[in-house]
């Protein structure tokens, strides 16, 4: 098992910490704002994840760009991918939030969100502890490491672009309707 250095896990407590403060600054660690966008009523999650999509794709392939950074690609695994997402949705039907906004409510004191932590870490070693046992059956489907740049032979940076365009008219078309 390989061991990290200190600073580079220090720089991810931070990055984390951070990025919980802006879920929490952007009030998606509220049960309520997630409902309201399940049920199309209000998009502040998916204005919110769509600017985090958008600035983390440009700060991720510009510092593997500048050679900062390297990518660590996994590979397209359907069935893995299909269970994941059953999961997911069961867990977020469930609690109200995702793995991400779960942290950020337990953060703001919100004791609701402390059962679908719970429920997180419990389903996480039941998952390690069934793995092998699982291993065939998720690496089933596998279609190797594909990534929208490698399957359409482009860059990377006319789908940063694209993304980050996306992003901006969404928030323009917001402010507009407003």
């Amino acid at each position: 098992m390989r061991i990290e250095p200190a600073g580079k896990l220090i720089l991810g407590l931070g990055t984390g910490v951070a990025f919980g403060a802006l879920l929490q600054k952007g009030r998606v660690g509220k049960y309520e704002v997630i409902l309201d966008q399940l049920l199309l009523r209000d998009a502040t999650v998916a204005k919110v994840m769509g600017t985090a999509m958008a600035v983390g794709a440009v700060g991720v392939h510009a510092l593997v760009q500048s050679g900062r950074a390297t990518y660590d690609i996994k590979p397209l695994r359907l069935v893995s991918i299909l269970g994941g997402a059953v999961l997911f949705g069961s867990g977020m039907a469930v609690t109200g939030y995702c793995p991400g906004t779960t942290i950020a409510a337990v953060g703001e004191g919100r004791r609701d969100a402390v059962a679908g932590l719970l429920g997180m870490l419990t389903g996480a070693a039941l998952f390690v502890r069934a793995y092998p046992r699982m291993k065939p059956v998720l690496e089933a489907g596998d279609r190797g490491k594909v990534t929208l740049p490698k399957a359409t032979r482009t860059s990377p940076w006319p789908w940063v672009a694209g993304l980050a365009t996306t992003v901006l008219a969404f928030a323009v078309a917001d402010r507009l309707r407003r």
